[in-house]
């Protein structure tokens, strides 16, 4: 085993003997948290929500069939932008001076309904998966997403990744190479993806694995799709491994060109556009 896949076994050997924070919520008034160090996952899916997987839909995802155990666990929670019968929050750009983020700016009293608080009951606990392109905006957007959901705790693998190996991505990179990067991050991914309420950014390759595919559609996978036009000037004097070409852009379309098919497996397409904050890609993430 390399050495940077040792720390991360190492470091997954300790989540449960260490904590700075429970990633699943115990009650409806915990706060979003979002990881900053080692962390416990406390409640995995519940075996009485297992026994009830059953469906009748067979559908096609990351190259591999799978049964979509939307219809059993189907609350009868619908879309809240189809009922004109809720005050919904149609703007997230308010300032928001108690740093929620559902844009009501602190007011207290019959203020709009943020229809992020009502992704929960929609979503039956279910993982949000964020993928798309280096520079995409998943982790900015996840975060806003999380926060505004209220119920949700938001994840990194990156993020984790750099924590378990104390290396940024560039250094591991550079030390180890790319191959035992994506060992890593299928090894992060394999440690949280069974368990719920987190929205989850991931690295911009994952989606190249057929093994992470059968993790992913555990939950409800976004594509965030940013042209690579957009993602250059966004990412510009960054260090990112695999764009130290003569040409980053032309690298940048090659890897979308070779990644697309698997991107588009994913459940839900957001087409991000170069006037978009991450609180407006937030807001159509929420609207599907």
């Amino acid at each position: 085993m390399n050495t940077t896949a040792a720390a991360v076994a190492i470091f997954l050997s300790t989540l449960c003997a260490t904590s700075a924070f429970s990633v699943v919520p115990t009650t409806s008034t915990t706060q979003h948290r979002r990881a900053t160090g080692a962390f416990i996952i406390t409640s995995p899916v519940p075996a009485s929500l297992k026994s009830n997987l059953k469906s009748n839909s067979i559908l096609y995802a990351g190259g591999f069939e799978w049964e979509d155990p939307a219809e059993e666990f189907d609350q009868g929670v619908d879309n809240p932008y189809k009922n004109p019968e809720l005050n919904l929050l149609k703007d997230s750009s308010v300032n928001d001076e108690d740093g929620i983020g559902d844009g009501t700016g602190g007011e207290k009293g019959p203020s709009k309904i943020d229809p992020a608080r009502l992704l929960g009951p929609r979503l039956n606990g279910s993982n949000l998966y964020f993928v798309g392109m280096m520079g995409s905006g998943k982790s900015a957007v996840g975060d806003v997403v999380a926060r505004r959901m209220g119920s949700y705790n938001f994840l990194d693998t990156d993020e984790i990744i750099e924590k378990a190996t104390s290396l940024s991505i560039p250094q591991i990179f550079e030390t180890e190479g790319e191959q035992a990067f994506r060992e890593v991050e299928a090894q992060i991914l394999d440690s949280v993806h069974a368990y719920v309420r987190c929205v989850i950014s991931t690295g911009g390759g994952i989606v190249t694995r057929m093994q992470n595919w059968s993790k992913l559609q555990t939950g409800i996978v976004v594509w965030l799709d940013v042209s690579p036009e957009v993602i250059i000037k966004r990412i510009e004097g960054t260090d990112r491994p695999l764009l130290q070409t003569e040409d980053p852009l032309q690298t940048l379309n090659d890897l979308l060109e070779a990644r697309k098919s698997k991107y588009e497996q994913a459940d839900i397409k957001i087409e991000v556009t170069a006037d978009m904050d991450e609180n407006k890609v937030a807001d159509e993430v929420i609207k599907s």
